[in-house]
């Protein structure tokens, strides 16, 4: 056996939620483009789930059973309460949505019907947990959901109190619709090992938050944004990017393992943080980024990744920078469930092995003679 670092290219699983074939990204067949440019996120959730797109009384249904499970218990409220007011936004996540299954009493009911139920919960009250992370550690009281038609315009509801703007939410949309689902990614991946074993639902949504909090997986649009900052204005750009070039030190948000000619979502998230700079009268992060981008392409070849341009979009609308991880987990949580009712309909424990490299022909030695 020769092990594969990062099991890069080793295909793991038969699924038909996503692909990536050619550098070009559909989900269940739909290509990302026609997406991104039509569909609303609630779709694209049924998609996900039920392999099609909705009619009109579908998505009604879906719309109202989301609504319908915003609300997420008053004991994990107060838990959060509890929390460090410094404590990493994607630790509460996680911990929040672990303890939710202690108020499920279909927690452990295994059964198809119950786990999509459970599905329409996580999806809908992942975004009322971070929009009440974000109050609580202000000194404010979470707000409870409204009742929008858009997972995008309750979000942005609870989270300031006031009610969003329709740009607002159009943008945050797409980006939700952009990070649905990425095929057999790292905590998609976790996912699934984690309900192979036939634990519940909760568990595996979990792990996913466990392994999408790392800075090389979800954690990347927060440092770029870090990075931005740290560059400070449009004239430090080129002794900045330089300096990280010379010594050939990592540039978040670009290049990906799969995409060799570039992440078709960029593009996308490029013309939504123009727009949103032009609508905020701030051009500023939109103009850096070009820049930089224009830098690191020129000198290196590296295409921006959907982190890139996330970054100063979700700034635009005034989101904290911390938050920029648990609003991709509201969007890739259509994804996750997605593949973890997959794998529960054809399970199979996922089990690989390893290679080797420890040393042979040990002799225990005893203690006295070490």
């Amino acid at each position: 056996m020769t092990a594969t670092k990062g099991l890069e290219g080793i295909v793991a699983a038969q699924s038909s939620i996503s692909s990536i074939i050619d550098g070009v990204l559909t989900y269940r067949g739909y290509d990302i483009d026609d997406l991104a440019e039509n569909a609303t996120f609630e779709e694209v959730i049924y998609l996900l789930w039920h392999g099609k797109l909705p009619t009109q009384s579908e998505l009604d249904q879906l719309i109202a059973d989301l609504n319908a499970n915003a609300n997420v218990p008053a004991a994990v409220l107060d838990q959060i309460k509890t929390y460090p007011k410094n404590a990493n936004s994607m630790a509460a996540l996680r911990s929040a949505v672990s303890s939710l299954a202690l108020y499920d009493e279909e927690a452990n009911d295994m059964s198809a019907e119950s786990n999509l139920r459970k599905a329409i919960k996580l999806q809908a009250q992942i975004p009322t947990l971070v929009a009440a992370f974000q109050r609580i550690r202000n000194g404010q009281e979470p707000i409870a959901p409204k009742g929008y038609s858009s997972i995008a315009a309750n979000f942005l509801y609870q989270m300031t109190g006031k009610e969003p703007d329709k740009v607002a939410i159009e943008a945050l949309d797409k980006a939700l619709v952009l990070h649905a689902d990425h095929e057999l990614n790292a905590s998609t991946f976790a996912a699934r090992v984690t309900v192979a074993t036939l634990t519940d639902i909760y568990s595996g949504i979990t792990s996913a938050i466990g392994t999408l909090k790392g800075p090389l997986h979800g954690g990347a649009n927060e440092a770029v944004m870090a990075m931005l900052e740290e560059i400070g204005t449009y004239e430090n750009i080129e002794p900045y990017i330089s300096g990280k070039l010379e010594k050939k030190e990592k540039i978040m948000g670009f290049g990906h393992r799969v995409y060799k000619n570039g992440d078709p979502r960029a593009k996308h998230l490029q013309k939504m943080s123009h727009e949103l700079g032009k609508i905020t009268g701030n051009m500023d992060w939109y103009n850096m980024s070009i820049k930089i981008e224009d830098m690191v392409t020129g000198q290196k070849g590296l295409k921006p990744n959907v982190d890139f341009y996330s970054a100063s979009v979700y700034t635009a609308l005034e989101i904290p920078r911390d938050l920029f991880t648990p609003i991709f987990a509201i969007s890739r949580c259509s994804g996750w469930t997605a593949h973890i009712l997959e794998q529960f309909a054809d399970n199979r424990l996922i089990r690989p092995r390893a290679e080797y490299v420890g040393p042979t022909n040990q002799k225990y030695v005893p203690i006295d003679a070490r």
